[in-house]
């Protein structure tokens, strides 16, 4: 089938969306689909090329407002789709803005594709974490209204996880329209690293610095792993807005915490995720307890990641992480609990073999149920009952 599989992010990027996006598209081209990705032109990347296995086009937006940029980028999808004159047998879409225009243009032009929303994250719940003004005006309400009357019109939703089913269900979505496809990781490319991890101890996060995700708990719990590990230090390593990296170095600074023990370095190619992992002595899931992480339901590839390398989790007790490991497969605390996670932490580093008997048993869990290839097998079965 021809598939325009549209994105409203960068790909390639550090971001694990980017690494779903690649993935998904692999094994659509891999089984003989012809697919065009559109997605976002960023600084120094081609407007047209080849990439994993697909044609993709990126889309110049200059707008620097995020909705401005949000609803040009519908307009290019809507603009692309009647230049091609609705060639495709599948529009896929991972946004509202593409999503409305592929609906709207089969409707106005009597298009005859089929639709699919993979619907991760709406911008209902996740646009004021990026901007807190916005949640004091009506555009919430607006957007959920069109979130709404996207789910009830495509024809097949696609999630990542048993909590974000239950709240597309509750918007309206028909049950039997929607399918659970968690994310996966390629476990080929986080080979386990040696034992003991490197001395002296390392806490690792590997994330964006969004407030959902929780820093401000492990940065709170620091005081307390030093007083048992002087030299441990913590690895805060991905994207963020620099306002928000200003507001956690504050904090990190206000508990007397130096830039050694406390070191935001930024993003890192996808490639050398599996290098930092390798280096951590513990890996942290700080989320937050909050609608975006409890209510619509996420799948952090994070969890994925690391325990495809065998290092001790440290984790947020939320039914998000609990889908993807269970009790002895990683080591739970409360979320917003800095005493308890510095607890948590503390018991992996005072006891290695404990920690690497969960770790292995975590990595034996991804690789029998959460793999890239297993998710690309249930796309195509949706691909083919569509």
């Amino acid at each position: 089938m021809k598939v325009l599989y549209a994105a409203f992010d960068v790909v390639p990027s550090p971001k694990g969306a980017s690494r779903h996006i690649t993935h998904f598209v692999q094994s659509l081209a891999s089984a003989g689909h012809e697919v065009t990705l559109f997605t976002v032109w960023q600084a120094g990347m081609a407007e047209e090329e080849s990439y994993a296995g697909a044609r993709v086009i990126r889309c110049r937006i200059e707008e620097g407002n995020f909705l401005r940029r949000a609803l040009l980028f519908g307009d290019a999808v809507w603009e692309h789709l009647r230049a091609r004159e609705g060639a495709y047998d599948v529009v896929h879409f991972r946004d509202i803005w593409s999503g409305t225009a592929a609906v709207e243009a089969r409707r106005h032009f009597g298009y005859r594709y089929r639709t699919v929303f993979e619907a991760n994250g709406l911008p209902s719940v996740e646009l004021k974490y990026h901007y807190p003004a916005v949640a004091e005006t009506s555009l919430p309400n607006r957007l959920r209204a069109q979130e709404r009357e996207l789910l009830r019109r495509v024809d097949a939703v696609i999630c990542v996880s048993r909590i974000t089913e239950i709240f597309l269900r509750s918007l309206g979505a028909p049950v039997e329209r929607i399918a659970v496809i968690p994310n996966g990781v390629d476990v080929e490319s986080f080979r386990p690293g040696g034992w003991p991890p490197p001395s002296p101890p390392r806490l690792v996060y590997i994330g964006t610095l969004a407030s959902w995700q929780g820093l401000e708990t492990v940065i709170e719990a620091m005081p307390l792993i030093l007083a048992a590990f002087p030299d441990a230090c913590l690895r805060i390593i991905g994207p963020g807005k620099s306002k928000r990296r200003k507001m956690l170095e504050k904090l990190a600074s206000k508990l007397g915490l130096d830039e050694e023990t406390v070191r935001f370095e930024g993003s890192v190619p996808p490639g050398q995720v599996p290098a930092c992992i390798e280096m951590a002595s513990v890996c942290l899931i700080p989320l937050a307890y909050n609608d975006r992480n409890v209510v619509q339901g996420c799948c952090p590839v994070k969890v994925l990641e690391y325990a495809a390398a065998a290092r001790p989790i440290v984790a947020a007790d939320l039914p998000v992480v609990r889908e993807l490991l269970g009790e002895g497969e990683a080591f739970f605390f409360p979320p917003g609990d800095a005493s308890a996670l510095a607890e948590r932490v503390v018991y992996v580093l005072s006891h290695p073999e404990k920690a690497r008997a969960t770790a292995e048993r975590a990595r034996r869990r991804v690789e029998e149920g959460f793999t890239w290839e297993r998710a690309g097998q249930r796309l195509l079965e949706i691909y083919s009952s569509l």
